[in-house]
């Protein structure tokens, strides 16, 4: 029983038209899914994704109003997105040119990597993934196909105590510890899931000096991982109970199925269903355009409808 990689990747941001025009603007992302966190009603959920909003590309939001993250150990600490090739010098310039944090691009883990962050300070870094696999470019993104962001992936976490993140993610995870590497100062651990590659990868390094984070506004509140079908889905919740490992039960998002449970070292996972995907309620060609709930919360529709603000 294998995970197949990362299925999405759930951030925090405080100022979700802010966070709307950056995604879709200047990263040329497409917007997949407006809906509402199922959670808390109140709050706008973000889904930007791919052309064809396929599972381990998504890079989600909560609209959440609230201070911003304090960085530290016990997080993650930096997001990973895919592209393709000779793209990043492209990248950099678009960067600069809109007057955000960019760095320079650098091998990585013998990888080519620009890292950068958001308005609100999210950190982000886009990994020449050199192109392997197929990309669902969206046809109306202001980013030209050839340079469009493909994918999530690796994904950075920072943690007070390696050994016990290590133990979950090999030994209840079945993830694989295949190498180490030197960035920045510190020895960061790949683990990796599937078929391998940045598209399922995790990299951790020990941080024993720095504070907890706190979580807030351009910080990451999970990590989901891909798990195929519905069989699979159930033999991981099978698989979590068996371990004596804590987590929330079978949750239907309607657009996946969700399990949650925390590593040792309190960073939230989440083990998701590719299906049935977000084309479930809404066209392909439109999705995105419009407030989505799913079912059961479709009757509250004006209630939640008046509570939001506009983003667009």
């Amino acid at each position: 029983m294998q995970l197949g990689g990362i299925h999405h990747l759930t951030a925090i941001s405080a100022k979700p038209r802010e966070n709307l025009a950056f995604y879709t603007g200047l990263l040329g992302m497409r917007l997949v899914k407006k809906t509402v966190n199922q959670d808390d009603v109140s709050a706008y959920h973000l889904f930007y994704a791919d052309g064809k909003a396929n599972p381990g590309t998504d890079l989600t939001f909560f609209d959440f109003p609230a201070a911003p993250e304090r960085r530290g150990t016990n997080s993650i600490s930096r997001t990973g997105l895919r592209v393709a090739g000779e793209t990043l010098g492209y990248w950099r310039d678009r960067l600069k040119k809109a007057g955000g944090v960019t760095g320079d691009i650098v091998e990585v883990d013998g990888r080519l990597t620009l890292p950068f962050e958001d308005t609100e300070g999210q950190r982000l870094v886009l990994v020449d993934d050199g192109g392997v696999g197929e990309a669902s470019p969206w046809e109306r993104s202001p980013v030209p196909a050839e340079h469009q962001i493909r994918g999530l992936g690796p994904i950075v976490l920072t943690v007070h105590e390696l050994s016990q993140t290590a133990s979950v993610l090999t030994e209840v995870m079945n993830m694989r510890r295949v190498r180490e590497y030197a960035a920045h100062g510190a020895e960061i651990h790949v683990f990796e899931m599937g078929e391998g590659g940045p598209a399922a990868e995790l990299h951790v390094l020990e941080d024993k000096a720095s504070p907890i984070a706190r979580q807030g506004a351009g910080g990451v509140h999970h990590v989901a991982f891909r798990t195929p079908d519905e069989a699979q889905y159930h033999a991981w919740t099978q698989r979590l109970n068996e371990l004596r490992v804590p987590n929330s039960g079978e949750i239907d998002r309607f657009y996946f199925r969700s399990l949650y449970f925390r590593e040792p070292n309190g960073i939230l996972f989440e083990i998701a269903t590719d299906g049935p995907g977000f084309a479930t309620d809404e066209p392909m060609e439109t999705l995105g355009e419009k407030l989505a709930l799913p079912p059961f919360l479709e009757p509250r529709r004006a209630a939640i409808e008046a509570g939001l603000k506009p983003i667009a």
